[in-house]
């Protein structure tokens, strides 16, 4: 067979064997002919295929059609093979002929006049909405009928089965909170109605986990305070996942929530079941992040059950969650702490007292915290006593340091006695000492003063003697209070929210008022935790000095009352100190003699304590009443001035005064101008009298020595019946050229000056006397 194939192949020329070579059919046809030789008694069939083959085609055909014109001459030319075919391989046979050359022509790209750019995301967007709208069809809408048939269930006998069908459908609840159409979330079940979910959160948060924990544990504990993972339950391994579903959904139902009521429900609820996420820590991360979140930025309720949940996480797992949850907690505080005012100060100081309780688990973690946060604030001061520009003085002089001082101040107080936070004291008070001494000037006052209730709060707290009385009694030796004040403000200055006074408040009667208070009340705190040092005639000896000598320049007796009585006071206290101590026995070497005759003053009690607790007392109802200022002056009903326009007078004149005088003209002009008593001026003479009384009132005020005080609205109604008093005196001493101007041809000058000294005036029934 190869010989016959050699002698064809002898037989054509160069030419030719190129030319048939390439019009040869594919390498595919080619292996199939040479197969099909292979086979014996089949030579003369293969001698006419490559005959076949060396004939040019007159036209090229897609590969589809060409194998299947291949097979077609196959079953002609050997029937055999084909039959072999259609019994082993019937598929090859089956071959679909539907392409053909010109859809192989077509194959050709053309590209577009203008090429559009395809997008991947609208591509996932419709694979997207293709899954959602099959996971809708298999949804199973949850209805009231449902919710109440899995309560009766869980409480005849709740099962993992029951139990994984209500979180499922728990979980379709809380995916209608932020909006989910349900793209994301496997569950089987569809919330749509209020009802239904109001009825479902409220049966999981309430009764579901009271089940749970005795399908769990159906002998209750031993020990009640003992907590008990539920991971310690054989049935754990069967609602562990459902468990995990459960918890983060509660997450997310308390990250969507907005109304306060329904907060505190479900943070209760968490806090019931704190044992549940120990078991989980991812999920259990996920909640202390959003617990300090609700614990910085929530509501008075919120806050209080935040603060409780955080706390309940970390007594059980303190040596894990701790240190990080501190850390956060601090810098929520910081971040919170920015602006201060009277409505938010009650909120920070929440924050500082929670904050500490946090620290005071663990001290040695306290430490390091402590010790970090300390250094950076000493860092802060550092660099604006070495740079002292503005930008410096600010990182220092805002209301985020000084709370921090502050908080630092309550976290030493509030854990001693303790060895290992004890060092840490000395810093934190030359940290506030430098603080003070950066500007001190009389603007920062505000800023001084909540720096030594700082030091008066450390010092009472911790034992430690430290000078703030200096501190204090520079401001009697900066500010001059027999000075005139060049303004007048009606409104006090609160210091307990301002850190800087401005220039005009440096001016005013109220910020000596306020200020001769603060010194007081900062004397006073300060010194009654020393009252019962046995070294305190010493101590107060200066303050008792400086106050005399305070007492003998000012000429305000408003200022000089309180210093009178606080140097009363101390003098008094001084002089029981020292009868008590001529009495001693032991020596001033003897410390532990000292502090027990200490420990018996105190309780015991000195004059100086007994005045503190009563003064207290006092000062805890004013700032009630400050706080509730503003409720008790809407209770009030202030009468109201209704000052009438000019213009409305006049026409009310042209009534009133119609019938006593005939007026042939209706003028504007010659109605204005009559001279008894009219009303056409009314509100002039009103404005120029308010004037002329509020330039007086400076006068007036400096005068008296700062015993003004003022209440707006009586002061209206005071200004308003002298305007109308005087109103009253003009009308009645009215120049005679302006009497001749105001004659009418109705009535004769006779007539006129009767009525103007009648005993009955009109006029005069309509003014305000100043009984009224």
């Amino acid at each position: 067979m190869a010989g016959g194939g050699g002698r064809n192949l002898a037989e054509l020329s160069l030419d030719e064997f190129l030319a048939a070579g390439s019009e040869s059919e594919p390498d595919g046809a080619w292996e199939e002919e040479v197969e099909a030789e292979a086979r014996p008694g089949k030579g003369a069939a293969a001698e006419r295929r490559l005959n076949e083959k060396a004939r040019p085609a007159p036209r090229k055909k897609g590969k589809a059609s060409e194998h299947k014109d291949q097979l077609s001459r196959l079953k002609d030319r050997d029937p055999e093979f084909y039959k072999f075919l259609e019994e082993n391989d019937r598929a090859l046979l089956d071959f679909d002929a539907s392409d053909s050359s010109d859809e192989e022509e077509e194959r050709v790209h053309v590209p577009p006049d203008k090429l559009e750019v395809a997008s991947d995301e609208e591509d996932e967007d419709d694979e997207q909405q293709a899954k959602v709208k099959q996971k809708r069809a298999s949804f199973i809408p949850v209805s009231l009928k449902m919710v109440e048939e899995w309560k009766r269930a869980a409480e005849r006998n709740l099962t993992p089965k029951l139990f994984h069908a209500i979180t499922q459908a728990f979980k379709a609840a809380v995916a209608t909170t932020k909006g989910d159409d349900g793209g994301a979330d496997p569950s089987k079940f569809q919330v749509t109605d209020a009802a239904v979910f109001n009825a479902l959160v409220s049966f999981c948060i309430r009764d579901l986990f009271h089940y749970l924990q005795k399908l769990l544990f159906p002998k209750p504990p031993k020990n009640k305070h003992k907590l008990i993972l539920p991971s310690t339950s054989p049935l754990w391994s069967k609602l562990r996942l459902d468990v995990k579903v459960y918890l983060g959904c509660s997450i997310q139902l308390l990250s969507c929530l907005t109304e306060a009521s329904v907060g505190a429900a479900v943070l209760q609820h968490v806090n019931s079941i704190v044992p549940y996420f120990l078991s989980f820590p991812k999920q259990c991360r996920a909640l202390l992040k959003q617990a300090i979140n609700l614990w910085s930025t929530g509501e008075e309720t919120v806050r209080v059950l935040a603060f409780l949940v955080l706390n309940k996480i970390c007594r059980y797992k303190k040596e894990l969650y701790l240190s990080p949850l501190l850390k956060q907690m601090y810098i929520a505080f910081v971040k919170n702490s920015r602006f201060t005012s009277p409505n938010v100060l009650p909120m920070i100081n929440f924050m500082q007292r929670t904050l500490t309780e946090m620290y005071a688990l663990d001290t040695r973690t306290s430490y390091q915290h402590a010790f970090i946060y300390i250094r950076q604030l000493a860092i802060h001061l550092r660099s604006a006593m070495t740079i002292r520009k503005k930008e410096n003085f600010q990182s220092v002089y805002n209301w985020q340091y000084i709370h921090c001082l502050y908080f630092w101040c309550r976290v030493l107080s509030t854990i001693y006695p303790s060895e290992v936070m004890e060092p840490l004291i000395y810093p934190l008070t030359q940290v506030i000492i430098g603080c003070i001494k950066l500007v001190p000037t009389s603007r920062f006052y505000p800023l001084r003063m909540h720096c030594i209730r700082a030091l008066t709060l450390l010092s009472e707290n911790t034992r430690t003697f430290i000078p703030v009385l200096p501190f204090i009694l520079e401001v009697f030796q900066q500010v001059d209070f027999n000075k005139k004040p060049g303004r007048i403000s009606a409104k006090p200055i609160n210091f307990a929210v301002i850190l800087k006074l401005s220039n005009a408040n440096l001016q005013e009667k109220v910020y000596r008022d306020g200020l001769i208070d603060q010194l007081y009340d900062l004397m006073l705190e300060y010194l009654h935790c020393q009252a019962y040092s046995i070294g305190f005639p010493e101590l107060v000896l200066p303050t008792i000095i400086q106050l005399k000598s305070f007492l003998k320049e000012c000429k305000i007796a408003n200022y000089c009352k309180p210093i009178r009585q606080l140097l009363e006071k101390l003098q008094e206290n001084s002089a029981y100190i020292s009868n008590r101590r001529q009495k001693a026995a032991f020596g001033v070497a003897s410390r532990e003699a000292v502090e027990q005759w200490e420990k018996e003053v105190k309780e015991e009690g000195t004059p100086l304590t007994k005045y503190y607790s009563q003064w207290k007392k006092l000062r805890e109802k004013e700032i009630q009443l400050e706080i509730s200022g503003k409720e008790r002056l809407e209770d009030l009903n202030f009468p109201e001035i209704k000052r009438k326009k000019q213009n409305e007078s006049k026409e009310e004149d042209k009534k009133e005064f119609k019938d006593l005088f005939e007026l042939d003209s209706d003028s504007d002009e010659e109605n204005a101008g009559f001279p008894i008593k009219g009303k056409g001026k009314a509100k002039q003479a009103s404005d120029d009298s308010s004037e002329a009384s509020s330039k007086g009132y400076g006068e007036d005020d400096d005068e008296e020595e700062g015993r003004y005080e003022i209440e707006e609205d009586e002061e209206g109604l005071e200004d308003d019946s002298d305007s109308d008093a005087e109103e009253g005196r003009e009308g009645a001493c009215v120049p005679q050229g302006s009497q001749q101007r105001s004659r009418t041809g109705g009535m004769s000058r006779a007539d006129l000056e009767l009525l103007a000294q009648g005993d009955e005036d009109v006029v005069e029934d309509l003014a305000f006397s100043d009984d009224d």
